[in-house]
């Protein structure tokens, strides 16, 4: 799946819909959390909204960045 299709239609910028979903996954941040942190940025989404995002692209996240991840296990073990 192409990068630009995964954001079609999406009212946010794939930049701060990545951007909470790697906050969430990350840090042990609730979606109130980031929800309020976006406030403080001038950026209003629901808590809800980001939960959606969590459950869409963190799948799609891991399975895109698992390869490089490997990669530098096997790199830092020599």
């Amino acid at each position: 799946m192409s990068t630009a299709s995964l954001f079609r239609w999406r009212q946010f910028l794939p930049q701060i819909i990545l951007l909470n979903v790697r906050w969430y996954c990350r840090y042990s941040l609730s979606y109130r959390n980031l929800e309020e942190m976006m406030q403080e940025r001038g950026i209003k989404v629901d808590h809800s909204t980001i939960n959606r995002w969590v459950l869409q692209y963190a799948p799609e996240l891991d399975k895109r960045i698992r390869q490089h991840l490997q990669a530098n296990e096997r790199f830092l073990a020599n």
